[in-house]
Parts: structure tokens; sequence; C-alpha cells
């Protein structure tokens, strides 16, 4: 943990002096890294553990859930406290007649801009402060990544070199395109717009409260529309975004851990995925991401992510994103993921309550006297009768002998229980050899879905913005507008799986 002690005091120590860090050339970049590579360590105290909490050292501690955070029973309260009034009742808008997308009419009735505006306002805040609402920012972000993920914000905004000096053309927001400005909420009849540098502003003076809250507000419709009914199975993965034309400005090697600095301070580099076309490594982030599959389905939809620097462990992430998840009302039961989010010494399920299943870690081995194919237990080498399955006592499964009366001639001195305690292979607090593991182990596959999308089709893939914090607005921006797709229902999916077989009690 000391080389994660040291990248924290580095970048802290770096973006409290040099707060323009982007205009700096390479070559300063490169000198100052050096200069506080070895600042930090020559006064690095390297015979304690670091003091920095967990959060600090994965670089996560902005993404923790605070008191501002609603729930979704609190925004259904916040929303129908809205609806009560005569007021608003009277001038909520009822869709602009120059939308004609039938897409693009769905998700405009299921956005109320009154109710965005109040997510995003602050103290002393009023709409006469500023010519451009937030819930106008919203909407072409949220349009961008609808109809236009594959092209830059300085084209969506007009700013391109093609049309420098005429952003009224562009054909994206322009004055030609009534639909999409109508959708923003620019004006049909004057020449307004906005720049690429105004929607990165919006993005970075967005907090992570109001980031959750509007997702929130999408989770409560989701709800309401009945995607979010008992006895969902939730699932969490994680996928990585690449950031493109990373320098590495130094490098610094700690009782054999690499510390690098890149010209974003924040990402880092990780092991990717094992795919054909790509390199191992990857340079960026890592979105872990809290997902809701429907078992009998097998839709899955995202629900809340977090994103930290890809060289960090998933394990790492599974008990904040779950805190993360129960903060905003999510009613977390059974959650399944692969083989890196695991559970050592049942620390998540004390704090959260929720049952972990994954498959069987490679490196596990099965404890003695467990047949490797039915994983039936027998008490030791001397004896064959299959033993009982009782239930969980204290940290491990507790089994009874099985032996009818005056089967086993060994029975007055034999103990006849055995004890195995929890592991990270078939003896997890819900331990395999049911279908209900199997069934809940195959509906995780499913829970890659909204990577796909987040990347293929709201266009993740290209990550086009240049800090953690900005990278955070966006994904909560691409998770919304895929909750959005899935309430306008005009791009369903192939339903995957047909019969829903049990689930684990934890269910």
């Amino acid at each position: 943990m000391q080389h994660k002690d040291i990248k924290r005091q580095i970048r802290k120590q770096l973006k409290t002096q040099y707060p323009f860090w982007r205009r700096l050339t390479k070559k300063e970049k490169k000198a100052i890294a050096r200069g506080a590579f070895e600042e930090v360590t020559r006064n690095y105290d390297f015979s304690s553990p670091p003091k920095a909490s967990k959060a600090e050292l994965l670089g996560i501690e902005d993404q923790m859930a605070t008191a501002g955070i609603m729930t979704i029973d609190e925004m259904k309260r916040f929303v129908e406290s809205y609806e009560s009034s005569v007021l608003f009742k009277f001038n909520r808008s009822k869709g602009h007649p120059a939308i004609k997308d039938e897409e693009l009419k769905a998700i405009d009735a299921l956005i109320d801009d009154r109710i965005v505006n109040q997510l995003l306002s602050y103290d002393g805040y009023s709409p006469s402060m500023r010519d451009l609402l937030p819930a106008t920012f919203l909407r072409a972000e949220l349009l961008k990544a609808i109809k236009y993920p594959e092209i830059s914000y300085r084209k969506f905004c007009g700013d391109d070199k093609a049309y420098k000096g005429h952003k009224e053309s562009s054909p994206y927001i322009g004055m030609g395109n009534k639909q999409d400005r109508a959708f923003i909420g620019l004006p049909l009849n004057r020449k307004q717009m906005f720049s690429h540098i105004q929607l990165c502003q919006f993005r970075g003076s967005l907090t992570f409260t109001q980031l959750v809250n509007l997702t929130v507000y999408i989770l409560y419709q989701v709800r309401e529309h009945g995607l979010l009914d008992q006895g969902l199975v939730h699932c969490v993965d994680s996928s990585e975004l690449a950031v493109e034309r990373q320098q590495l400005l130094a490098t610094l090697t700690i009782k054999g851990k690499k510390i690098r600095i890149y010209d974003d301070i924040d990402c880092d580099c990780g092991v990717r995925r094992k795919k054909r076309d790509k390199s191992i490594y990857v340079v960026g982030y890592r979105m872990h991401t809290l997902t809701a599959i429907n078992p009998e389905t097998g839709q899955a939809i995202p629900l809340i992510s977090l994103l930290a620097a890809a060289n960090h462990h998933d394990s790492n992430f599974l008990a904040p994103l779950i805190a993360l998840g129960q903060a905003i009302g999510l009613d977390i039961n059974l959650i399944t993921a692969d083989e890196a989010y695991h559970d050592n010494g049942g620390a998540v399920f004390a704090q959260s309550g929720a049952h972990l299943i994954t498959p069987p870690g490679s490196k596990v081995c099965l404890p003695k006297n467990i047949d490797p194919h039915t994983l039936q237990v027998t008490f030791d080498d001397h004896c064959d009768i299959a033993m009982d399955y009782i239930g969980i006592e204290e940290q491990g499964h507790e089994f009874k002998c099985g032996a009818q009366s005056g089967q086993c001639l060994r029975s007055e001195l034999c103990p006849q229980f055995r004890h195995i305690p929890f592991d990270n292979g078939y003896f997890q607090r819900i331990r395999h050899g049911s279908d209900a593991v199997s069934r809940a182990l195959e509906i995780r596959k499913n829970g890659e879905r909204p990577f796909n999308l987040f990347k293929k089709r709201e266009g993740l893939e290209q990550v086009r913005v240049r800090s953690q914090s900005a990278l955070v607005a966006r994904t909560t921006f691409t998770t919304m507008a895929t909750l959005l797709l899935e309430l306008a229902g005009t791009r369903k999916a192939k339903k995957t799986i047909q019969k829903q077989r049990p689930l684990p009690f934890a269910a």
C-alpha cells in the first residue's frame, strides 16, 4: 500500500501546486513530476503504514456516499411534491411540435427541466442568473450520447474548423436542425449557441452528489415503469476506458512496485481484459458498475458506477460500490460477479448483508475429503459415508454424519460433524453445487451487456474528456442515456433467457 500512498501524495501535490497543469509543456511536466517524486520519497516514512483511507489510496474519495445523496423513495416524494403544485402542472411542457423523432419524443417526455434545474441548483440560485439553464446542457449531453456518440464535442457544438465563425451552421444543433434545438431547449428564432468549452465547464461544475441524484431521478422513473421490481439479481463488473495519447512523464520503482505519472495525473497503467487485437496493457481508467438483471428475461440495466485508475484490483471496489447502491435505496441481497470480486474474510457481507456468488477461484484448493465431481463431503480418509449439510455457523459450513443407525462402526469414536471454513472456491457463503448457484453464475454473463451499450452504442469507447472528474460526469450521462433508451423502448434487445429457475435463498 505504500506505493499507492506515494502516488496519492504526488497526485495531491501536483493538483494543489499546479492548478493549470494542462497548460504546461511536456518538458515542464516531466521536470515537475521528477521533482515531486524526489521530494515525496525523500520525506516519506517507510517504517509506518499509510494513514490515508482506502478510498484516498484508490483515488475515489470524491465518489463516496454523502449526506446529500437522495434515495429513490426520497426522489419519488421530491417529484410528487412538484407535481402536486397547481402552478407546476399549468406550466409543464407537453412536448415541442418540432420533435418528430419518436425516440427523442419519448425521452423528452421523461425529462422534466424544472426538476433537473432544482437538482443542479445551489443556495441563492435563480433562473434569471444565466442565459442557459443546467437542464439545457444536460439535454445536450444526452442528445450527443443518444444520437451522435461517434463525433467530437467540437463538431457537435460547431466549434470545429469547418464551422469556425459560423456556429449556427452546425448540422447537429445549428439553426437548420430544429428538432435537436427543440430537444435541447435552444430557441428556434434566435441564433443562440454554446461552445464545447461551456459544456466542459458544465461537466466540471457538477459535484458527485449532483451526478448521483441525476441518476437517481432516472432510476426513479425506471422503477415506476416496473424495471426495478423485487427478485432482481445484482451484478458487479468492470471495463477499461483507455485514455489515448497519454505521455509517461516519470516512473519510480518502490519495493518492486512501479509508480507512474502521466499527463492525466489520475490515470494509470493496468492490465486489459484479454483481447486479440489490442495490447494487454491499458493506460486510463476502469469503470466498476453495479447492474440489475431480471432472471426471467435476462434484461440487464446499469444502476451506478465508480471510476478509478486502471491499475487497482477489482476486489477493492466491491464494498464501496455496494455501499453507494444501498445509499440510493437499492435492495441488494444477492450479487454475482467474476472471480476478481472476492469477499475475503466476509467483510463485504458483514458491512452490507449482501451475499456474493463468484466462480470458484482458480488458485483455491478444494478441501480434503471432498469429491471433486459431486462435492460430497466425507469426514476423513477412512470414511466413505456422505455427510448431510446442516447450514452456516460462525465462519463456515457445518456438516453432520449421514450414516443410519448401525451403519458406521466408528460412530462411537467419531465426532460425526465437520466444519469447513468459507473460501473463494466452492465453499463460499453460498456454497456451490446447486442449480440455483449455477443459475446465478449463468446470468452473470448478461451483466456485460451494459458495457457493450456504453462503448458501442453510446460512444464511451472513445474517452473525449481529459480528467477523472469529467469522465465521471460523462459515464453518468452515458448511464442516464442507456436507461432512457430502455424506457423509450425503441431499441429493444432480444430476450436471452426464457425460463426462470430458482435462485439462492438470499435473492
